[in-house]
């Protein structure tokens, strides 16, 4: 038999509350089950943390609380990215070129 890992008991225990918990409460009840040791709480806890953000069963939301992304709405796990056109400044291009003041035309050619 396989033990579980962090990330499935944390799945379990959202699973089973039925809505959002904060962080805390969430690694305190995975550090129980799992038997993790108080002198090494400290150090999966960080490691525990980044599995949460990289597992897409997993929604990160306000004030540090975590739900199972299947509960949410697209929108409340999902950032806007949308820059209004209208908004931005106009910023002038220009070319390498133009900065190093190279020589054009013939003039590149008389050395």
């Amino acid at each position: 038999m396989t033990k579980a890992t962090k990330t499935d008991v944390a799945y379990s225990i959202l699973s089973e509350a039925g809505s959002e918990l904060p962080f805390s409460e969430i690694w305190n009840k995975v550090a129980e089950i799992l038997e993790i040791p108080e002198d090494k709480r400290s150090r999966k806890k960080a490691s525990f943390y980044s599995e949460l953000m990289l597992d897409s069963r997993f929604a990160s939301l306000k004030g540090n609380v975590w739900d199972l992304r299947s509960r949410r709405k697209f929108e409340e796990v999902h950032a806007v990215t949308d820059v209004d056109d209208e908004d931005e400044e106009e910023v002038e291009e220009t070319s390498d070129e133009d900065e190093l003041d190279l020589p054009r035309g013939e003039e590149q050619y008389l050395l």
